[in-house]
């Protein structure tokens, strides 16, 4: 190894890891959602469409499933053809999901509450634990524990100290 190369290797070592890439998979979600929980919606206020099958909610909007928790200042609960389940939610505005102790945020998320995927998008931030992952979108597959992040992906990873 060259002297140039030696020295550049130890510098390098001596910064904080950041990860520059095009795209990134991580854990997400240490809780086992329930599809058949029930959606929990609460909102200032409510407006359904009978004709379409949405019901529009606006202003503070939490939505819980189980463990996991929604919120934004707009979420449109699309439901099935047949009407009796919810088939998706549309979150608008500033969203934030919680799922046991990682959280993530965006400007948008969409929820396929069947297959169990949220996708995210718009300058999305994860956190887990002490690092924190920034994308221009997140895939977020609940049933697998796994999400891909994807557009301008980068992470700060913490090192362990062990000097105790």
């Amino acid at each position: 190894m060259t002297p140039i190369r030696l020295i550049a290797v130890v510098l390098l070592s001596l910064l904080p890891v950041s990860v520059l890439a095009q795209g990134a998979q991580v854990g997400f979600g240490t809780l086992q959602p329930d599809p058949d929980a029930p959606v929990e919606v609460t909102a200032e206020n409510l407006s359904v469409n009978q004709n379409d099958g949405t019901a529009l909610f606006t202003g503070d909007v939490i939505v819980g499933q189980g463990e996991m928790r929604l919120s934004a200042p707009r979420v449109l609960v699309v439901y099935a053809k047949d009407r009796s389940e919810i088939a998706r939610l549309e979150a608008r505005g500033g969203v934030t999901l919680v799922s046991g102790a990682e959280a993530a945020e965006g400007d948008s998320a969409d929820y396929d509450v069947e297959a169990g995927i949220i996708v995210m998008t718009g300058n999305v931030l994860l956190t887990q634990g002490g690092s924190a992952l920034t994308a221009d979108k997140m895939v977020a597959d609940l049933n697998e524990g796994t999400a891909q992040m994807t557009g301008r992906v980068k992470t700060v990873l913490q090192t362990s100290d062990d000097s105790e």
